[in-house]
């Protein structure tokens, strides 16, 4: 037997908070209705559900239109680096991704490493262009700038 119930909190491998979804009536029964995680869908909790999907809605929006912007900044933003090199070029160690997120903070722009995608360590000096995730729909370029100390 399934149980349609409606989701209060985001589940992995389930649902979003606020989303109709059948699952196994013990699984509802003995796990998502104890821990509040979920409530049987009724006229009351369908109300419910449209409310909390307007206010999803609204919290999306604002969260997207302050990834666009972060994203602006972050394009704009000159990441520069200088480290110590030897002969030809080559770097004393490596640029790493904390070293980029360091140099960001410094600006005054925060960033987790996580958000940043860099397959490699950098090893050598020069103009490089990383990817920041700061959304899960929004990404952007970042040029980084490895130079001579």
């Amino acid at each position: 037997m399934s149980k349609e119930v409606f989701l209060m909190a985001d589940i992995p491998d389930l649902g979003r908070e606020g989303d109709v979804v059948k699952v196994a009536d013990g699984y509802a029964r003995n796990y998502l209705m104890p821990k509040k995680l979920a409530a049987p869908v009724t006229s009351a909790t369908k109300r419910q559900l449209e409310k909390k999907q307007r206010e999803r809605s609204v919290r999306e929006a604002s969260e997207l239109e302050g990834a666009n912007a972060l994203a602006r900044t972050i394009e704009q933003a000159s990441c520069t680096i200088a480290v110590k090199t030897g002969p030809e070029g080559k770097l004393f160690g490596s640029v790493s991704v904390a070293d980029v997120v360091a140099n960001l903070k410094e600006q005054g722009i925060t960033l987790d490493k996580h958000q940043i995608e860099m397959p490699d360590a950098i090893r050598e000096t020069g103009v490089f262009k990383l990817t920041v995730k700061v959304h899960p729909k929004v990404q952007c370029a970042l040029k980084v700038w490895v130079v001579e100390e």
